[in-house]
């Protein structure tokens, strides 16, 4: 977080206490928003009614700092790296989200009371990927140059393709199979790759 406050190519946006995390908000070069978070211990999480509370409370960036930024985490630089926790997509309407992201693709709702938007995730994670129309209600497709224009997933085994596939045919959305990916496009024409393990990241982007 230090070293992308410092950036001359980001701008800190905000920063938030959301009960399951501490996160601080960025935007990229090209306006996407970044989120950099910590999740906190999931034996913390509070769960009521069969779903995972989240909210959106101050987080103080320059105390988060000041308790957090040891020397020795300045010294290792971007050796500590992060990984992908989870994508925030702009949509035009939940339920339609729900309907490709929730009934087809397959992830399990995790909170669908916050206002505006549905988070979703696969094996008790508080989130993997959340839709919201916090400023996208209403929208058609979006134009191919704008955004987020590819979400890849990475499954354990090609019976969960198959099992994809299936649910694909039975919602008539049209698929490509490769026999290692699936690809299919969502309501908004945002392209989704469920893909098996052993395809890489560089593979996936040179298609």
């Amino acid at each position: 977080m230090y070293r992308a406050a410092q950036d001359p190519r980001s701008r800190f946006v905000g920063s938030s206490d959301h009960l399951v995390s501490e996160a601080f908000y960025f935007t990229d070069p090209e306006g996407n928003g970044v989120e950099l978070y910590t999740d906190r211990p999931r034996e913390t999480w509070r769960r009521e009614r069969g779903q995972i509370q989240m909210d959106t409370t101050w987080l103080d960036p320059n105390a988060y700092l000041q308790a957090n930024l040891a020397q020795e985490v300045l010294d290792a630089g971007s050796a500590l790296n992060g990984t992908v926790g989870h994508v925030h997509l702009q949509v035009g309407d939940i339920a339609t989200a729900r309907a490709f992201y929730v009934d087809t693709l397959g992830f399990e709702s995790t909170l669908s009371e916050f206002r505006g938007a549905l988070f979703a995730s696969a094996g008790g994670y508080h989130h993997h990927i959340a839709m919201n129309t916090w400023n996208s209600a209403g929208s058609g497709p979006r134009a191919a140059s704008l955004g987020l224009g590819e979400v890849a997933i990475t499954v354990p085994a090609r019976t969960e393709l198959d099992a994809l596939a299936a649910r694909l045919r039975d919602h008539r959305i049209p698929f490509a199979d490769d026999g290692r990916s699936i690809v299919a496009a969502d309501p908004w024409g945002t392209q989704v790759s469920v893909v098996l393990p052993d395809l890489t990241t560089d593979e996936l982007l040179t298609r």
